[in-house]
């Protein structure tokens, strides 16, 4: 199976996160498509996406829309 090109392929909800994810323009894109054009990556975040467990890039925009939910509460 040929690995994930975090720069051309089409990202989806379902697509997992692999040990080769790679923060590329693909990726800002799709986050921004999902989560809206207040979308950034910041230090927490990162590491939550790149910390080894089974995720998928719709499991991080759920991650991510908690986080800015949480943020705003407090």
């Amino acid at each position: 199976m040929k690995p994930f090109d975090w720069h051309g392929d089409t990202i989806s909800r379902v697509t997992a996160i692999t040990k080769s994810y790679r923060n590329t323009q693909n990726v800002r894109r799709f986050f921004t498509r999902e989560c809206g054009n207040a979308f950034r990556f910041d230090r927490p975040f990162m590491a939550w996406l790149k910390d080894g467990s089974e995720k998928t890039m719709g499991d991080a925009v759920d991650e991510w829309l908690r986080r800015q939910a949480q943020k705003r509460k407090a």
